[in-house]
């Protein structure tokens, strides 16, 4: 497993959906908007600092729910039809694919 791989997934992941995000009517943009682009962030970071980490299980375990707290950020923006059924099915599909790597990183630092 490529570490660097879902990195790169993440930081496209961010460069195609901030943009969306900070199109948000201003009564979602500055409230689930700007906690879903911190999450992204902070995912993202967190995705690098557990590159360099000499015990990296635990972070990475602890990235698994920050991962399903932005598929449940993404289905209110659907739910409350602030992105289509197409947008949607996109951000899932990506979402999916890092939480697919994620789940192969940890498998692979638990041998």
């Amino acid at each position: 497993m490529n570490e660097l791989s879902i990195i790169q997934k993440t930081y496209d992941l961010i460069i195609w959906y901030v943009p969306i995000i900070n199109k948000l009517p201003k009564a979602h943009k500055y409230t689930i908007g700007d906690r879903m682009i911190n999450s992204l962030y902070d995912f993202l970071e967190s995705l690098i600092i557990a590159k360099y980490a000499s015990e990296k299980l635990n972070l990475l375990k602890s990235l698994n729910p920050r991962l399903d707290i932005i598929r449940y950020q993404t289905r209110i923006l659907l739910d409350f039809q602030l992105i289509n059924n197409k947008r949607y099915e996109y951000i899932s599909q990506l979402i999916d694919e890092i939480g697919k790597e994620l789940g192969g990183w940890i498998k692979q630092q638990k041998t």
